[in-house]
């Protein structure tokens, strides 16, 4: 089951029109990756995020678009996938094109991941589901407008610390955890795993699947045969982890317990038999480093 959500926020509207006269800036979200840089400093004149060698900067050069450009021209697809997991995206597809989870838990609702849209339907859905208490991230590339929907839902933002220097819009609900796993609630918990990014992480949810089910957004990339589960540096210009990233970055994910992932686009699901394709991907990886 789904439905399409589409709203200006009046409050967002009437707070840009409030604002640029003050010096603020309009437009505050990268084009190509969906960052938001906070309105009151002046923009980068390359997105810092995608200047990285993990991202590019799109064919049309360095482009900035509003909250108001982004209303206008998209909304939100909210997907159920069961009674306990929704999928949330942008139609059409904005910047990465990710879609974010609302996992829903009785210690309280979680938000894997963002997307660059909150608007006033989706922010009354997720209420009706009972609001957030946590927004839990897997890497920089979704940060997105991350305090937007904290200030929202009233809730903290979890990102590993060794990812805080990509957070370029800092706001006093991010907390930054550190280790090898943040515990919440339910059996859930954060797993961080390096390799695309030093603090990249996954969460895994034990209730979602007989065999548990972990979320990856792209930590891990599933194949589009379903086949195969890749980790790299850049997934989008081929850059592969070095020999020592990986082995470390398997080493954390040994104690992974699922049969169910969900990567970070629609199509990115392995229902039952995630547990084989991923050992059997990371034996090549295995091989091919002669580990």
């Amino acid at each position: 089951m789904s439905c399409e959500l589409r709203a200006a926020s009046a409050f967002g509207l009437w707070l840009v029109a409030f604002l640029l006269p003050l010096g603020m800036n309009e437009k505050t979200f990268c084009a190509t990756c969906g960052t938001q840089f906070p309105p009151a400093a002046p923009l980068p004149q390359l997105c810092p995020v995608c200047a990285d060698d993990r991202q590019y900067i799109g064919p049309n050069g360095q482009q900035w678009v509003s909250t108001a450009d982004i209303n206008a021209r998209h909304s939100v697809l909210v997907k159920k996938i069961n009674d306990q997991l929704y999928d949330l995206r942008l139609v059409p597809s904005f910047a990465i094109g990710q879609r974010a989870f609302l996992i829903i838990a009785p210690g309280g609702n979680i938000l894997w991941d963002c997307i660059p849209l909150l608007n006033a339907p989706v922010e009354a859905f997720i209420k009706s589901k009972g609001g957030l208490k946590a927004i839990v991230f897997s890497h920089p590339h979704y940060y997105s407008n991350m305090n937007e929907w904290a200030s929202a839902f009233d809730c903290p933002v979890y990102i590993h610390r060794q990812d805080a220097e990509w957070v370029k819009h800092s706001g006093p609900r991010i907390q930054f955890w550190e280790g090898k796993e943040k515990m919440f609630w339910n059996g859930i918990k954060a797993v961080h795993v390096g390799g695309h990014f030093p603090g990249s992480a996954v969460l895994e949810v034990a209730s979602l699947a007989p065999g548990g089910a972990v979320f990856v957004g792209d930590t891990l990339y599933i194949a589009a045969s379903k086949r195969h589960t890749a980790i790299m540096y850049s997934y989008p210009n081929q850059i592969l982890l070095s020999r020592e990233v990986f082995a470390a970055a398997l080493e954390r994910m040994k104690g992974l317990q699922f049969d169910t992932m969900y990567g970070a686009f629609d199509w990115q699901t392995l229902d039952g038999n995630a547990r084989e394709v991923f050992e059997a991907s990371m034996k090549r990886y295995v091989d091919a480093y002669g580990l």
